[in-house]
C-alpha cells in the first residue's frame, strides 16, 4: 500500500494491483486507477512541463479538461500515442507512459532556462524578434522555430490497430451520465422511446462518483447509482461508457468517439481499438455538468497545485489522498466540504483561505470543530517550491487594499473559483450564451437544435437540483416527441449545493505584470464569448477582462 492511498476507499479494486512504468521507473497502481491517481497514490506530483517556458508541471483536475499532465503512451511495435491525458488513461499491467517536453529528463531540463527569461518572452515576442535579419529565416530561424514547436513525440511507425465506425437511429441521445443525465435517460426511456445514454468516463455516475455521502430518496449514493444502472438497462437504455461526443452537428448529428481497448491488458485479436458513431437522434439532451474554476494568482501552476473539487475525486473515487499538508483557498462553498472529506481522510488541513469576508456559516463552524484554521477576506499572492510546492503567501484584504502577507507551509495547495457550465457541444450548434449576474457565469441562451439543456450545464448545483431537473428535461424530451413522462421528485440528503464569488484575478501586493500563473484552458479575453473556448470560459463578463498583460490562459505555458 503506497503512502497516500486509504484503505478501502473509492471504486478502486483493493485486491487488485497494477504496475505500469512512467519514465522507465515501476509504479504500483489499483485496478479502475488512471495514470494520474496512481502516481499520485506514490507522491508522484510532477508529470510534465509547460510547452513554451518548460515549467514543471503537475495534474490540476481528474477529468478530461486536465491541461497540464499530457503524456505519452505505448502498448507495443507502432502503439505509441503522444498527449495523452494521465487522468483519463486507465492503467493495466505492462502499460509504458512517459512524461513529454523535457530534455534530458523531467526533473532536470535545459528547457527551463526560458523560465527564467520569460520577461523576454511576452506573447508575440517572435513576431518582431525573428523578423531580421531577413536571410536568416530560411536558415537559422525556421529550422529552430520548428525543431522547438509541438508538445509530446509524433509516432514513427505504422499504426497496426484496426478503427470501426458505426450508424445510430434513436430517440433521445442523453450526453453525460452524471445526476441530470441518469434522470433524464429514465424519464424518457419510461416513456417508451429508445434512449442511448453517454459518458465519456469509465462508468457512470459524474458527481455521484465523488460524493459518496449523499443520500438519495433514502438510499447511498453508490446504492442508489447501482439501482439506477440496472433500472436503466431493464427498461433498454443502451449505455455506452468511454464515448466522447465529439461534436453535435445540423439536424441532430452528433458524432461520437468510443475507446474500446486502452484500457485492456490483452484486447482480443483483431478488436477495434476505437469506433466511430454517427448518432442521428430526434432529442439530444445535453447533461455535462460544469467545470471547476482556478483561482489566478502568481504561481498557481506549479505541481501540487490542484482544484478542490478534483482533490476530492481522487480521494473518494480513488482513495487517494493528495498530500499531507493541505492548504485550500477559495471563492466558493465547494472546496470547503473537500477540505472536510480530506481531514476525515487523515489530511491535516493547515488552513482554508477564503477571499470572501463572510463565508457560510455553517461551513466556519465546521471547519473550527475539526480545529482548521479560517482566513476570511484574505488574497493568495505567491507560491514557493520548484518540483513541488512548499508554501502559499496570502494576504489580508480591507477595502480593496492587499495588506502584510504571511506564509503558510504545504505539500498541497488546493484552489477553487467556483463553477462553469460545460457548453461545449451547446456553442457547436451556434446556440447563443448569457451572462448571468446572479450565478455569476455564463448560461445558455438562445437553442437552435432540437435539445434540451440539464443540470449544472443551465446553472443549477447540487445533485438533487441536477436529479429534478434531468427527469424535467427527460419529460420535455419525451412531451416533443408526442410521449406522456412521469414527473416524479427525488430528495437528496447531504448534499453540497453552495455558492461562491467569482474573480477575473485575484489582488495583489506584488507586481502583477511579473507574475507567472496558469489555467486549465480558461479564457477571460473580450473574445471569449464569440471563440469556441468559450464554454470552459473563467466566467468574467466580456467586458471584465483582465489587462493586456495577463498571458491567454488557453496555452499551456
Amino acid at each position: 500500500m503506497t503512502a497516500f492511498r486509504v484503505p478501502g476507499r473509492g471504486r478502486v479494486l483493493h485486491n487488485r494491483p497494477v504496475s505500469f512504468t512512467f519514465d522507465g521507473d515501476t509504479y504500483q497502481g489499483l485496478e479502475g486507477d488512471t495514470v494520474a491517481s496512481a502516481l499520485i497514490a506514490n507522491g508522484v506530483h510532477l508529470m510534465g512541463r509547460s510547452f513554451k517556458y518548460h515549467r514543471p508541471r503537475g495534474p490540476i483536475a481528474a477529468g478530461s479538461e486536465e491541461p497540464n499532465a499530457l503524456i505519452g503512451t505505448r502498448r507495443g511495435k507502432g502503439q505509441f500515442e503522444p498527449n495523452t491525458r494521465a487522468t483519463v488513461q486507465e492503467i493495466w499491467n505492462g502499460l509504458e507512459t512517459s512524461s513529454q517536453n523535457k530534455y534530458p529528463s523531467l526533473k532536470f531540463d535545459i528547457g527551463a532556462i526560458n523560465d527564467c527569461l520569460y520577461m523576454l518572452f511576452s506573447a508575440g515576442f517572435y513576431y518582431k524578434t525573428f523578423m531580421w535579419p531577413r536571410s536568416f529565416w530560411d536558415k537559422v530561424y525556421e529550422p529552430f522555430i520548428r525543431a522547438a514547436a509541438g508538445l509530446g513525440v509524433s509516432p514513427t511507425e505504422p499504426d497496426p490497430d484496426n478503427y470501426a465506425s458505426r450508424y445510430l437511429h434513436t430517440d433521445i441521445l442523453v450526453v453525460g451520465a452524471g445526476p441530470a443525465g441518469l434522470a433524464a435517460a429514465r424519464a424518457a426511456a419510461e416513456s417508451g422511446l429508445r434512449v442511448t445514454l453517454v459518458d465519456e468516463n469509465a462508468e457512470p455516475g459524474g458527481t455521484i462518483l465523488s460524493e459518496p455521502q449523499a443520500k438519495i430518496d433514502g438510499k447511498p449514493a453508490w446504492d442508489w447509482l447501482e439501482a439506477e444502472l440496472d433500472a436503466l438497462t431493464d427498461l433498454g437504455v443502451r449505455i455506452m461508457t468511454r464515448t466522447t461526443a465529439i461534436g453535435y452537428y445540423h439536424q441532430n448529428m452528433i458524432g461520437l468517439c468510443q475507446k474500446l481497448t486502452d484500457h485492456l491488458e490483452k484486447p482480443a485479436t483483431g478488436a477495434p481499438r476505437e469506433r466511430m458513431w454517427r448518432v442521428r437522434a430526434k432529442q439530444v439532451i445535453l447533461a455535462q455538468g460544469a467545470l471547476e474554476k482556478p483561482l489566478v494568482f502568481d504561481g498557481n501552476d506549479r505541481p501540487g497545485v490542484m482544484l478542490a473539487g478534483s482533490a476530492q475525486t481522487y480521494l473518494n473515487r480513488y482513495g487517494v489522498r493528495v498530500g499531507n499538508n493541505v492548504v485550500v483557498v477559495t471563492s466558493h462553498d465547494s472546496a470547503w466540504y473537500a477540505a472536510f472529506d480530506l481531514a476525515s481522510a487523515g489530511t491535516k488541513i493547515e488552513a482554508i483561505v477564503d477571499t470572501r469576508p463572510t463565508p457560510n456559516t455553517d461551513l466556519v463552524k465546521e471547519a473550527a470543530a475539526r480545529g482548521i484554521t479560517v482566513f476570511a477576506g484574505y488574497t493568495a499572492t505567491g507560491t514557493s517550491g520548484r518540483l513541488r510546492i512548499k508554501s502559499v503567501r496570502i494576504n489580508k484584504v480591507e477595502n480593496g487594499t492587499v495588506l502584510a502577507a504571511q506564509t503558510l507551509a504545504c505539500d498541497s495547495l488546493l484552489v477553487c473559483g467556483g463553477w462553469t457550465p460545460s457548453l461545449h457541444l451547446f456553442s457547436h450548434t451556434k446556440g447563443s450564451l448569457k451572462w448571468d449576474d446572479q450565478s455569476q457565469t455564463f448560461l445558455p441562451d438562445r437553442i437552435t437544435e432540437d435539445c434540451q439543456i440539464a443540470g449544472a450545464g443551465r446553472g443549477l448545483w447540487g445533485i438533487e437540483a441536477a436529479l429534478n431537473d434531468g427527469v424535467a428535461m427527460g419529460a420535455a424530451a419525451a412531451k416533443a416527441l408526442g410521449k406522456t413522462a412521469t414527473v416524479k421528485t427525488l430528495s437528496v440528503a447531504d448534499d453540497r449545493p453552495g455558492s461562491g464569488a467569482s474573480h477575473t484575478e485575484l489582488p495583489t501586493d506584488l507586481d502583477a505584470g511579473k507574475a507567472r500563473a496558469g489555467g486549465p484552458r480558461i479564457c477571460a479575453l473580450p473574445c471569449a464569448k464569440a471563440c469556441a473556448r468559450s464554454s470552459m470560459s473563467n466566467a468574467t463578463p466580456p467586458m471584465a477582462w483582465p489587462p493586456i498583460r495577463a498571458r491567454c490562459q488557453t496555452s499551456t505555458v
